[in-house]
């Protein structure tokens, strides 16, 4: 089983762009994946659509984690995101990350909220962005 680290995801989901998208989330999300974020669930198919989404906005985004806790298939994280946006713009999250990994070392379920510590009112969103 392979060790998931949210800052390695999220790098590849946002910053390396030149990978497939589809690959990236065959990788790290299970099929069954299901993520609520500040009260909103959505499938995998509506976290991918967030993904091309986040691609679209930012151009480059440092993942840093403040704080790491795992138990057995429990993995949980205070993280802190900053992204540079296409308009020049920066937005800097910080998120509270609750995760459930399967036995194949993939994310099946993630809760999370975000607090919003840079950016314009519009931006606050952008942890559910569509």
């Amino acid at each position: 089983m392979q060790t998931i680290s949210i800052d390695i995801v999220l790098d590849e989901v946002i910053n390396q762009q030149e990978l497939s998208l589809e690959k990236t989330l065959d990788r790290y999300f299970s099929p069954n994946y299901r993520q609520r974020t500040n009260g909103c669930w959505e499938d995998r198919e509506g976290f991918a659509h967030h993904a091309r989404k986040l691609r679209e906005i930012c151009t480059f985004a440092r993942i840093e984690v403040l704080d790491e806790l795992r138990s057995g298939n429990l993995y949980a994280t205070r993280h802190r995101v900053q992204c540079s946006k296409r308009d020049g713009a920066e937005v800097v999250m910080e998120v509270y990350m609750f995760a459930e990994i399967e036995d194949s070392g993939r994310f099946l379920r993630v809760e999370e909220t975000t607090l919003m510590l840079k950016g314009t009112e519009s931006d606050r969103d952008l942890g559910g962005a569509k």
